[in-house]
This record gives C-alpha cells, sequence and structure tokens, in this order.
C-alpha cells in the first residue's frame, strides 16, 4: 500500500440558489482520527452525512472542516416597529418640559435600537434543501482534494524513505563483507598474539596468554553481536521497502 500524508489542506466553494458556500479543510498527524466540524447556525443537517464520508474515506488524522454560508440576491426589507416606535414617542412626551435637552431629531428617534428593523425575504425550506444537498457534494470535492494532496505528499516521503533504506542497504552489505569480520581474519590474529607470546619464552607470562585469550574471545563475541546488528538492518530494509504494514490514507 502507498505511502499517505496525515497532513493537508484543501478548499470547496460554489453557490446553489441563493445560497454561496464554501469549505476550508486542514488536516494534521494523529494516531486515530478524529474529525471536527465548525458550522454556521441552522445548517446542522449537513454534519452527519459529511462526518460519514469523512469516516468512510480517512483512517487517521485531526481534521478541521470549517463551513461559511452566505445568502446572496435577497433584497432586505426595512420595517418600523410601530409598538416600539410608540413607546419612544410616548417617553419623549412624558420627560418634555422635566428634562433641559433639545428637541429629539427623527434621525435620533430612527437610530434607537429596535425601533427600524431590516429583515431578508423568508427563505423556503426546499431552497434550504437544495442548498443543503449542494454542500454535502461540495464537501466531497473537497475532501477528494485533501486525499490527493496527502497522497502526493507520501509519495515524497516514500521516494525519500526508499532512498535512505538503499543507503543503510547499501552500508550493511560492506559491513557484512568487510575482511575483519570473517573467522579466518580472526584465527590469524589469535595465531599472531599467541606467537608473539612465545617468541619470548623466557619471559612466558601465563596471566598475560589468559589476558590475550580473553581479548580473542571478545571479538569472536562481538562479531556476533555484529551480524545480529547487521540482521536487524536487513530486516528493516524489507519492512521498509513494502515487507511491514501498509499505511492508510
Amino acid at each position: 500500500m502507498a505511502l499517505s500524508s496525515m497532513t493537508g489542506f484543501a478548499r470547496g466553494h460554489g453557490v446553489t440558489g441563493a445560497y454561496a458556500w464554501s469549505w476550508e479543510i486542514k488536516s494534521v498527524n494523529a494516531k486515530g482520527l478524529d474529525v471536527r466540524f465548525r458550522l454556521p447556525a441552522g445548517w446542522d443537517a449537513v454534519e452527519v452525512p459529511v462526518r460519514t464520508r469523512a469516516t468512510e474515506k480517512l483512517a487517521r488524522g485531526t481534521v478541521y472542516a470549517n463551513l461559511t454560508v452566505e445568502r446572496k440576491g435577497v433584497q432586505p426589507t426595512v420595517k418600523v416597529n410601530e409598538p416600539v416606535l410608540g413607546a419612544v414617542l410616548a417617553t419623549l412626551k412624558t420627560l418634555s418640559g422635566k428634562v433641559d435637552a433639545a428637541q429629539p431629531t427623527l434621525d435620533g428617534i430612527l437610530s434607537l435600537k429596535g425601533v427600524i428593523e431590516v429583515t431578508e425575504d423568508d427563505e423556503h425550506e426546499e431552497d434550504h434543501r437544495a442548498a443543503e444537498a449542494g454542500i454535502i457534494a461540495g464537501f466531497e470535492q473537497a475532501l477528494t482534494a485533501l486525499l490527493a494532496m496527502r497522497r502526493a505528499e507520501g509519495d515524497t516521503l516514500g521516494r525519500l524513505l526508499s532512498t535512505r533504506l538503499d543507503e543503510i542497504a547499501a552500508l550493511a552489505t560492506r559491513a557484512e563483507k568487510a575482511p575483519g569480520r570473517k573467522p579466518e581474519a580472526i584465527k590469524a590474529r589469535l595465531a599472531e598474539q599467541v606467537a608473539t607470546l612465545l617468541s619470548a619464552s623466557e619471559r612466558f607470562d601465563s596471566d598475560r596468554l589468559h589476558q590475550e585469550a580473553v581479548e580473542g574471545r571478545r571479538h569472536v563475541d562481538g562479531d556476533g553481536a555484529g551480524a545480529e546488528l547487521l540482521g536487524l538492518l536487513d530486516r528493516l530494509v524489507v519492512d521498509g521497502r513494502g515487507g511491514g504494514h501498509g499505511r492508510g490514507p
């Protein structure tokens, strides 16, 4: 299985009827899969289907998905809140003569909170449902782009890993073929050391012979440890090149 990175970013946008929407999705490294959504008010219905699609296609990483929706092409309607305006005027009439102040102006009264209401035309349920379907489809497109980016980054990482594995394999081969590791070379070194001791028969020291024997054994044991290490490196190279478990999306 090809390598896939856990980091990536994708964006998608579109227009469905009077609604313009935009998705931004990014993912970062994590041991498991954690998908987090930020949705504007009134669009909670899209979370279940888009979460299902995300969990179907992703296996790991923390994924952040942010949705923005804007209703376009709708003419605003300006209304005067008659009850609020009446209460304001009644209060002004009550305060007249009690407070030394300039007479209120029309723009001042209209600027009071609640006197003027700006609303949009009521949206139709079928338009909202159509926009939800478009938003869900847009998420799938953005998710596909995110997966493509993660795979592309995984391919790059795979090439780098392959290069490093080739270097490890070459170094392990050189170490395996090193002349000093062969039994003949070890025996020759031991024979040379014993001959040196015997040539100085008058000054022969049995303790020194014992020390040299111990040293020779250390070389043999060290060679065994080296063989074990080279075996581990060989298995690492095999696993890295596909002999081990693959990585999912």
